[in-house]
């Protein structure tokens, strides 16, 4: 089968590569027929090749037709239309049934100290064979996968995967009620879903931050009050919300954030190591760029709190902990736990379509376009905020 698989840094390609296979008696085999491009994807590309092998197929955001099933299977049959998170998570053990799939005791990465693995996310999380690619197969074929009704296009679901949950849990975490106030640092996808997540669940006033102008103005014609990052950001917000500041952040940017040049420098150092000497410095000693992050701590105002839905990984952050003991903020954070919040956000997968999926992809593209996909979506080119490939 066709499958884009890692090579380097800035090096994804589509090759040739086994079809996979029933290997569990609870597995499924999916066709996949739209899949994902998502900024977590980004990391992989430019900051996490240590932690990855050539070859490794990549992808978390999936959907498809069941082809296959094990013979341990008996919900899912083959020819069901299912949407797969990037969780892998059995559904079954104390964390899942605590509604943190994102950290399944039976699908957690001990030897690294890692939570539940994930499709297409590097050796630390399992290196479990991703979804951008014709076929996957899907674990714990009885729970993982959410079945979805056959004939509205795979847009209306495919976000099911990763983008809702992750946007909805984002929202969540902020604890931002009805009429408050919620700032979101980053307009690209998890962003721009998170600004549509919080009006429909009638926060007050929902501030999208972001450097490029057509994100801006994409979510501004969502009705969202979106402003492009510049040195008067601040000040503008402090305006917005009453001289207090907005009663949440959400950093939906996470470790590749622009504006802080020493972090960039100690990730482009880090890439010339060596991946075996690189992945001990980046468990040890690595360091993130942490501009979003410090930022959201500004904006947020006392005894307010900051959800952080952005990915960090760098082992050594200084964090202001005097600032946020001082102005009493609160952090939650964390990988989404993608079956926890489907019952809220299943309902709402309509021919209304309160949140916009229907037209929510930049790109269409065929898988084959891969490679160029990942570079204009890195670089910001072209309007590129959600690609879906089409295997």
């Amino acid at each position: 089968m066709k499958a884009l698989t890692w090579h380097g840094t800035r090096d994804v390609r589509v090759d040739d590569v086994p079809d996979p296979t029933i290997q569990d008696p609870t597995d499924a085999v999916v066709r996949i027929t739209s899949t994902g491009l998502c900024g977590s994807d980004l990391h992989l590309y430019e900051v996490l090749g240590p932690f990855l092998e050539p070859g490794d197929v990549l992808g978390h955001e999936p959907m498809g037709i069941v082809e296959e099933v094990g013979p341990g299977v008996t919900d899912l049959r083959p020819g069901q239309r299912v949407v797969v998170p990037f969780n892998v998570s059995c559904g079954s053990c104390h964390m899942c049934g605590s509604g943190l799939h994102s950290q399944c005791e039976t699908t957690q990465n001990r030897a690294d100290g890692t939570g539940a693995s994930l499709f297409g996310y590097t050796t630390l999380y399992g290196q479990v064979p991703g979804g951008q690619a014709e076929y996957l197969r899907v674990p714990f074929a009885d729970s993982l996968p959410v079945v979805v009704p056959d004939g509205p296009p795979d847009d209306r679901f495919v976000y099911l995967s990763d983008v809702l949950p992750t946007a909805w849990q984002g929202v969540e975490y902020s604890g931002v009620q009805p009429g408050e106030s919620l700032v979101v640092l980053g307009l690209g996808p998890i962003g721009d879903m998170a600004c549509r997540v919080a009006l429909h669940r009638g926060v007050g006033t929902v501030i999208g931050i972001d450097p490029v102008p057509e994100r801006v103005e994409r979510a501004r014609q969502r009705g969202i009050t979106a402003l492009l990052l510049d040195d008067d950001v601040v000040e503008t917000v402090q305006d917005l919300t009453d001289g207090r500041g907005p009663h949440a952040v959400l950093d939906a940017v996470g470790l590749e954030a622009h504006g802080s040049p020493g972090a960039k420098a100690a990730h482009t150092a880090t890439r010339l190591l060596p991946d075996a000497l690189a992945s001990k410095f980046m468990r040890k000693a690595g360091v993130d760029r942490l501009h979003a992050l410090h930022l959201a701590i500004e904006l947020v105002r006392r005894g307010g709190t900051i959800s952080l839905s952005g990915v960090y990984a760098g082992a050594a952050d200084p964090l202001p902990m005097f600032t946020l003991f001082d102005k009493q903020v609160s952090m939650r954070m964390g990988q989404a736990n993608v079956h926890r919040w489907v019952p809220d956000i299943l309902p709402l997968l309509t021919d209304d379509d309160p949140l916009g999926v229907d037209d929510f992809a930049t790109h269409r593209l065929p898988l084959s376009h891969a490679p160029d996909a990942y570079r204009d979506f890195q670089e910001k080119k072209d309007g590129t905020v959600k690609v879906l490939f089409r295997p």
